[in-house]
């Protein structure tokens, strides 16, 4: 190659060279536009969801004004195992719009410790004292909210268990049907055979259902082999599975899900409780162990009657104490 060809083949690189840089950034700069662009994207569906999750919380916040055994503040701030009281009533379901009854009542217990999340079912027609209505004492449970609202019902599970209620969260069964149909239903597999209200169910059979068939799925209990405590867990099953619906961007977004959830739904945990919850105990929900308080049938002045002997009473106290880190004690006599 002679003088006149090298100069020319420099040339003819150097020209190359200089029409490669521009491309190359403009493609960094392209890339770059859409790494923001997603970011942006981003950012503004985590503010959505932040933004919508926070004043989803702040309409169902409601002050229980039960006597408190400790600070729960205290509890969260320090990290330490949290109780939750959670409450299913019977409002909404069936056409009804009367206060009602708590056809569910369990004492949750989350431990960030050992990583352990307890749930406690409790019978709804459990014979009970009612602390603040002495005078329609005996009655059961279920009654306690009719009669005193959340604040009755904190206070008898606080007296009949001597545990303390640390927050509360409360659901109406009418709230859970929309819920469920905002969310596209839910998947369950039935424990067991049964018809109910012209639904049938097979056992080991799973099943995807809408919002009524979902309370059919919960509700039947006369035809169970184990009554009420067969339907407590099968409502188990559709809060677990509602659950798992509930924590998708898709449903923290969808304004129908939450205006559903907050219109039929109250609480006594903030919004920056919850944050805390989901930051520092969220793993102790994966170990979730469950148990329920067994009692016996008995008819008085015409009442059916779940009376929890004392022992058992007492057995659950100490399980539930132990999952909160508290030594057991005694149960008070009258109990």
């Amino acid at each position: 190659m002679n003088n006149q060809d090298e100069e020319q083949f420099e040339k003819r690189s150097d020209y190359r060279q200089r029409e490669d840089r521009p491309h190359r950034h403009r493609g960094w700069k392209i890339f770059g536009w859409l790494v923001l662009i997603v970011a942006v994207i981003a950012g503004i569906y985590a503010f959505l969801a932040w933004h919508n999750v926070k004043v989803t919380t702040n309409q169902m916040f409601n002050s229980s004004g039960a006597t408190r055994q400790r600070d729960a503040q205290k509890v969260l701030d320090q990290r330490r195992p949290v109780s939750i009281l959670l409450l299913g009533t019977d409002t909404g379901a069936l056409g009804r719009s009367y206060k009602g009854r708590t056809d569910t009542v369990m004492v949750m217990t989350i431990n960030p410790q050992k990583q352990q999340t307890t749930i406690v079912s409790i019978p709804r027609d459990m014979k009970v004292n009612l602390p603040g209505y002495p005078e329609d004492s005996p009655a059961k449970i279920n009654a306690a909210y009719t009669f005193g609202g959340v604040k009755e019902t904190i206070n008898v599970v606080q007296k009949h268990f001597n545990i303390p209620i640390d927050y509360y969260v409360l659901v109406n069964m009418g709230g859970l049907k929309q819920a469920i149909n905002q969310v596209g239903g839910v998947t369950v597999t039935s424990p067991l055979t049964f018809d109910y209200e012209g639904s049938h169910f097979e056992k080991g059979e799973t099943y995807h259902l809408n919002g009524a068939t979902a309370l059919k799925f919960s509700r039947m209990r006369y035809d169970d082999p184990q009554g009420d405590y067969g339907r407590q867990q099968r409502q188990k099953l559709i809060i677990e599975a509602l659950l798992k619906k509930s924590v998708s961007y898709k449903t923290v977004l969808n304004q129908a899900f939450l205006k559903s959830i907050s219109h039929n739904s109250k609480t006594d945990l903030t919004f920056d409780d919850m944050l805390q919850l989901a930051r520092h105990y969220r793993k102790a929900t994966k170990n979730i162990s469950q148990d329920h308080a067994q009692g016996e049938g008995e008819n008085s002045d015409g009442q059916a009657f779940e009376v929890v002997p004392r022992d058992e009473q007492q057995r659950i106290s100490n399980l539930l104490r132990k999952s909160l880190g508290l030594e057991t004690a005694n149960l008070d006599a009258e109990n």
